[in-house]
């Protein structure tokens, strides 16, 4: 298992600092090229920019919790959450065709069934 991680090209954890304005205030935030990714395919999902995106999750952190104690960190892990959240999304949907399809239903999971086309995937 550890080599299908150790083996991730090293440019997608590579830090890369981006300056964002956000509330006038222009803000650098530095994040690895893997979580930039991430964070432009969730903003083309709301079709916004990435700036927008990012500046949108810190005027919703500041409203919820009244502080944005560590804003780089908080965007990486929803950046986790939200890889997460599509995968468990994908083996629901995987789990009600196996109903459908086989006698053992959620016997593999998603992650197990297409661990081959991921790891082409995050190798590109």
């Amino acid at each position: 298992m550890c080599e299908y991680f150790v083996k991730a090209d090293p440019k997608q954890y590579e830090q890369k600092s981006r300056t964002v304005r956000i509330h006038g205030v222009l803000t650098s935030i530095r994040l690895e090229n893997m979580a930039w990714d991430i964070l432009a395919e969730m903003a083309e999902a709301e079709n916004c920019t990435t700036n927008a995106l990012i500046t949108k999750f810190h005027e919703e952190i500041l409203d919820h919790w009244g502080v944005v104690p560590n804003f780089a960190s908080f965007l990486r892990v929803t950046c986790m959450r939200y890889l997460r959240r599509g995968m468990i999304e994908l083996e629901k949907q995987l789990q009600s065709t196996d109903a459908l399809d086989s006698p053992l239903p959620g016997k593999v999971s998603a992650f197990e069934r297409f661990a081959p086309s991921l790891t082409e995937a995050l190798h590109s």
